[in-house]
């Protein structure tokens, strides 16, 4: 049911779409067993059927199927709040209505329910995506996926839009012991704000998301918010309206993201593909084929840089595996067939049994002069990084190792990475930015940086110990770095190697 790559529809400036990569693809059977509730839109149930289809278009055989380690509590703490992380572990279905003041302390009950497995479930996704990100590190593999990870909306010490970890900085986190510049591209057509708001005060991550933006959730990614301090121009927002179609958004993505490789120069590139911004979705309102959607991975893929795959939204959730199935195939440099293969779940791809969806004829908002506009003031700020910065590494923190610690072994705070590792950050705690003005002058720019500040939440940057406004007590370690994530048998590590 695949043919090998193919030339032909939307090309690649490189020509190197065919050329085969070596993946890493991490999958736990249990995740789809994890239920958000009745009624709601998150169904973990798609990545389930994302690895059938996977199975029976042949393309697990093509990959090395890794099954994630669990991130211990420790782990979760390189971001994450102390007692947010223990919150997690500790509620329950049977226990939530003794703990009302935790559930509103911490934003979970509501789109983030309390349900059986919960914590499991974020040990889950968490460990494939920095599994995923030291596979990278290692050399072991050219390409890394996990389609259960992505949740981007996680902060510092509280869950939001359905994700309770955030999988993608912990990954990021993993990334920068080893690459001087990690680069976060997010296809999603929510914003990715808790990414962004982490690296929000560094030029080490260069953040760029694409998304729907103006009266839709979570509210934030304006063109005009551009990184403040060291960071001021390492994030970049692509604010879309709805119906933009393959060929508007190509047409902001292909030169925005050449030139951000060109001026950034990362050494890992992790990008989430949040299927919610393909035609159709239950929650979306863009326009994309699923082409459309798999042109931005073959475009990043292209530049022959390490990239970590993450799954993120994605609400229709036959298109979700139709999706992240055909976007396997690219990273792999096999084109599927359209017709799909007998498999489980073949009913909910009726009645064309296809791949492939056609997009709808709904209206593209998107006026040409508005995308031209934008485009034009994202590149302008591009231009003003005259080259990748340069970031001396002192005091590098120790390579996780590939095998997993004993389970009994202590958690041994003492020899976290040093959280001011290579970090010129604020002293001060920086409170959520809601907007934030473009100005020329630097006093200006903090003074309108502090106009919009939401004073209930603070920036949730990993590279100080802060504490979190909802959060009594000292801060939290959040560049503590120890902790192994994947769980390798000797004679795979053996065969990587001799591989290479």
């Amino acid at each position: 049911m695949m043919m090998e790559s193919v030339s032909g529809g939307n090309s690649l400036p490189s020509g190197s779409d065919g050329v085969k990569r070596k993946i890493s693809y991490f999958y736990d059977p249990e995740v789809g067993n994890y239920y958000y509730g009745q009624g709601h839109p998150m169904k973990p149930h798609r990545i389930r059927m994302t690895h059938a289809l996977l199975a029976h278009y042949g393309l697990l055989q093509h990959m090395q199927v890794v099954k994630p380690t669990a991130a211990k509590d420790r782990d979760l703490c390189k971001f994450h709040a102390d007692d947010y992380v223990a919150f997690l572990r500790g509620i329950t279905p049977e226990t939530q209505q003794d703990q009302i003041r935790q559930l509103k302390r911490f934003n979970v009950g509501e789109d983030c329910p309390v349900f059986d497995g919960l914590y499991s479930f974020c040990q889950t996704y968490a460990g494939g995506s920095v599994g995923g990100a030291l596979k990278l590190n290692h050399g072991i593999c050219d390409i890394a996926i996990n389609w259960s990870g992505g949740l981007h909306h996680a902060k510092k010490c509280e869950a939001s839009g359905f994700c309770y970890v955030n999988d993608i900085v912990l990954a990021i986190l993993e990334l920068l012991k080893i690459h001087e510049r990690v680069l976060y591209v997010d296809i999603d057509i929510h914003h990715g704000d808790g990414v962004e708001e982490a690296f929000y005060t560094t030029d080490r991550v260069m953040t760029v998301s694409f998304h729907k933006f103006g009266d839709y959730f979570p509210g934030t990614g304006d063109v005009r918010d551009i990184g403040y301090g060291k960071g001021k121009y390492y994030s970049l927002n692509v604010p879309l309206d709805d119906g933009i179609d393959d060929e508007s958004y190509h047409s902001l993505f292909k030169p925005l993201m050449g030139k951000v490789m060109e001026v950034f120069r990362p050494g890992a590139v992790v990008l989430q593909c949040g299927a919610d911004s393909l035609s159709g979705d239950r929650l979306g309102c863009f326009n994309l084929s699923i082409k459309g959607h798999a042109e931005c991975v073959k475009y990043m893929r292209s530049f022959n840089v390490p990239l970590l795959l993450l799954g993120g939204g994605g609400y229709t959730i036959r298109n979700v595996a139709r999706c992240w199935c055909y976007e396997t195939g690219v990273a792999l440099g096999i084109e599927l067939d359209d017709k799909m293969p007998q498999h489980e779940y073949y009913e909910y791809f009726g009645p064309d049994y296809a791949l492939h969806v056609a997009p709808s004829n709904m209206e593209n908002k998107n006026s040409r002069p508005l995308l031209d506009d934008i485009r034009a003031k994202l590149l302008e700020n591009l231009s003003r990084l005259q080259h990748a910065p340069s970031v001396p590494f002192q005091e590098r923190p120790p390579n996780t190792e590939l095998q997993e610690r004993d389970e009994d072994e202590e958690d041994d705070r003492d020899e976290r990475w040093d959280r001011d590792f290579d970090m010129d950050v604020d002293s001060n705690s920086l409170a959520r930015r809601v907007k934030s003005e473009y100005a020329e002058a630097e006093h200006k720019d903090v003074e309108s940086y502090h106009n919009h500040l939401d004073s209930r939440r603070d920036i949730a940057t990993p590279f100080k110990e802060i504490a979190c406004s909802k959060v009594t007590g000292s801060g939290v370690d959040s560049m503590a770095v120890d902790g192994p994530f994947i769980k390798e048998e000797q004679e795979n590590l053996i065969d990587d190697h001799k591989s290479r």
